[in-house]
């Protein structure tokens, strides 16, 4: 695949994650211009507020964790980070145990935690709990990502794209998976995934238990 037809898939899931938001925003709205019922304005309100901020949420995560993110050599903080990724998971049936220390990160290095941390929290089609530690050491970056919960699994397409063997072709699911392995190969980070019963972790670097 070319480097145009992936960024045409990676757009492709941003479309994809914000429809449901805005889609849910423009209802509300429709309901509070024809509704006159002040129990119904009061409801469509709570999902304008509440839809608006899952938007504005998964823009926040997307601009980091797929854009530019400042220029080359740039770092990120991992205290705003982690906050980004939680406020992404606000609202799901995932919970985020963000244990990461008060440090900044390459660029790339804090990337890809941040769509390792995605790719866990996909595996959790019924919802459980991501736990995410990080090294204390600035100059050697290192991460542990364990995704807990019931049924927790990683698809087939989705594990081949983070090792790096996008078979069958990416699509729109994918995609974000093979980014995470293309940002770990760039950082030489060594990144691994493995899946047992009610569990999935992914590694890179080298943190200490």
């Amino acid at each position: 695949m070319n480097d145009l037809d992936f960024a045409a898939l990676l757009v492709s899931r941003v479309c994809h994650d914000l429809v449901s938001p805005v889609g849910a925003v423009v209802n509300g709205l429709e309901v509070l211009e024809d509704e006159r019922d002040a129990t119904m304005r009061a409801d469509a309100l709570k999902l304008v507020a509440s839809s608006a901020e899952q938007a504005a949420a998964r823009l926040q995560f997307c601009r980091i964790a797929y854009g530019a993110a400042g220029s080359a050599g740039a770092e990120l903080d991992l205290t705003e980070v982690g906050r980004i990724v939680t406020g992404l998971m606000s609202g799901t049936k995932v919970s985020m145990d963000w244990r990461a220390g008060p440090l900044n990160w390459p660029k790339d290095w804090a990337k890809l935690l941040m769509n390792a941390a995605l790719v866990a929290a996909d595996s959790l089609p019924r919802g459980g709990q991501v736990v995410v530690e990080t090294t204390s050491d600035p100059a050697t970056p290192g991460f542990t990502i364990r995704a807990m919960g019931q049924n927790a699994r990683v698809m087939e397409e989705v594990g081949n794209a983070v090792r790096g063997e996008p078979t069958p072709p990416l699509d729109g699911r994918s995609v974000q998976a093979y980014l995470t392995h293309r940002l770990a190969r760039a950082a030489g980070a060594g990144l691994k995934l493995a899946a047992s019963e009610g569990a999935v972790e992914l590694t890179a670097g080298c943190v200490k238990r």
